[in-house]
């Protein structure tokens, strides 16, 4: 029987509301969901924990506390970005093992964990703690299409994710753009090859993914992910009800208990009133230009409110047309943060600048440098000419080269906290937590920075000259270019 992750309490928000499901309004409806035979709610990680700290102000490991003292019978499931975590960078692996014995003490059961670039080694390490804390392993293969990308190189990774001790394999394909034929070959190839129970997530971007749901479930594909139909479609996953209904009449049915239905469904449609003000009405709609640019739903969305809001839509065609440009100069690297981030920030530039690498942000230059990991493809050497000069790109495993970091950070909050979560926090986002201890200090004379809306970033007035979009998870960023070419912004709080 296909098990059923259900993605309305992460995937589906992220990608149709900007990540602002506040957890006060997950938990009334937990304890019945939790009687429907899912196997699994996917609640935490990806950018739930940003949104968090970011715009909420919650502390987001209490998300898992609270859901463990409703969710008896469901596994609790998280996103993880290898060595990123949930942030957009590699952590040292003292960071990095703290963290997810963290979120497992407190509840996460499934650990679903993938690196952009198929980089196995910079999943290595994550993949071995989490199996040293009992928990379950799904490895993700990034689904994409390009020369580079085969049927045989997507087996290889399932294959080496195997040999790591992953639990099962993740077809992870983030744009939509799996074909039902190839979803069932993929899906046969990994069950026969690797011989790991395989789920397959995908977005309903182009429209393709719930006739790839069918085709993989005839296929006899072990999990799929859903979400709930007022969450579900376009840019979010396809729908429960409907994968539910479809597969009663295979051989390879849910479990799911659908006479709850009518409940969820007026809660979710409730929900989505309350949160009609983040509610991203394009991202609903299907849109088959992701099967040439290959842009996630999310960042496709806010790409064109952003250029709309900024008169810039005459630019939109030619910023979709820089991405895969700009994709196959940096080694075909699939579009998944945080690289669909780096080259949509550098096509962008590209375009808005006037000048193709005009300025060369500073995720390119450590992608060239091999900071991010081994690209599928070699980077054009006329670009990493441009982006590093002589400089010899690193072959080891990125995070071997970052010192120990935890202690560290401990110290320059011992004034502030000595909670390990919050030193976490601290690690992960130094400035949003840092917001959110002096929120939670005094919530109420705090309350008008809640109520921001983090899509009206304001660039220091300091660096007015230029300014592009950078998104994150569906979140987009304002940014600031000084003439000299340096470049401000706030999603990864470096310059």
């Amino acid at each position: 029987m296909v098990k059923i992750t259900e993605t309305c309490f992460r995937d589906a928000h992220q990608s149709l509301m900007a990540t602002r499901f506040r957890t006060e309004d997950m938990l009334p409806i937990l304890e019945k969901m939790d009687q429907m035979g899912y196997w699994s709610f996917e609640m935490w990680g990806g950018a739930t924990f940003d949104s968090a700290l970011r715009f909420l102000k919650e502390n987001p490991w209490d998300r898992i506390r609270e859901f463990k003292k409703r969710v008896k019978n469901t596994h609790l499931q998280m996103l993880l970005r290898g060595q990123n975590l949930v942030g957009y960078r590699h952590y040292s692996d003292d960071i990095l093992e703290r963290f997810i014995k963290k979120a497992y003490d407190l509840g996460i059961d499934v650990f679903r964990i993938f690196d952009a670039l198929n980089d196995v080694r910079n999943m290595r390490k994550s993949i071995e703690i989490a199996k040293q804390c009992g928990a379950i392993i799904q490895g993700c293969v990034n689904y994409t299409i390009s020369p580079v990308h085969t049927m045989d190189s997507f087996v290889k990774v399932g294959l080496e994710l195997r040999e790591l001790g992953v639990d099962i394999i993740c077809i992870k394909d983030m744009a939509g753009l799996i074909f039902p034929v190839t979803a069932a070959e993929l899906v046969s190839r990994l069950k026969e090859e690797v011989k790991l129970p395989v789920c397959l997530h995908s977005h309903c971007s182009t429209g393709m993914a719930p006739t790839s749901y069918y085709a993989a479930a005839l296929y006899d594909v072990d999990h799929l992910d859903c979400a709930i139909s007022p969450m579900s479609q376009g840019t979010s996953q396809p729908t429960t009800e409907s994968i539910v209904e479809m597969l009663k009449e295979t051989d390879n049915p849910t479990q799911i208990k659908d006479d709850y239905f009518p409940e969820l469904i007026s809660y979710f449609n409730h929900i989505r009133d309350e949160y009609s003000n983040y509610w991203i009405h394009l991202a609903e709609r299907v849109d088959v230009r992701a099967l040439i640019y290959q842009v996630p739903g999310g960042m496709f969305s806010n790409l064109v409110s952003q250029l709309e809001k900024q008169s810039s839509m005459d630019k939109f065609d030619d910023v979709l047309s820089e991405i895969p440009r700009v994709r196959e100069e940096l080694g075909w690297v699939p579009l998944v943060t945080p690289t669909s981030q780096i080259v949509g920030t550098q096509a962008t530039m590209n375009v808005l600048m006037g000048e193709r690498y005009k300025v060369i942000i500073k995720e390119v230059k450590d992608l060239c440098r091999g900071l991010y990991g081994r690209t599928p493809a070699p980077i054009d050497e006329k670009i990493k000419q441009l982006a590093i000069g002589d400089e010899q790109p690193i072959q080891v495993r990125p995070a071997d080269l970052i010192s120990p970091e935890y202690e560290k950070l401990k110290k320059e909050l011992k004034d502030i906290t000595r909670e390990e979560e919050d030193i976490l926090s601290y690690a992960l986002f130094p400035k949003p937590a840092m917001d959110y201890f002096e929120f939670r200090k005094d919530p109420i004379q705090q309350k008008q920075k809640q109520e921001q809306d983090a899509r009206g970033f304001v660039i220091p007035q300091q660096h007015p000259e230029r300014k592009f979009i950078v998104t994150v998870d569906g979140d987009s960023y304002e940014v600031g270019v000084t003439e000299s070419g340096q470049v401000i912004y706030d999603a990864y709080e470096e310059t």
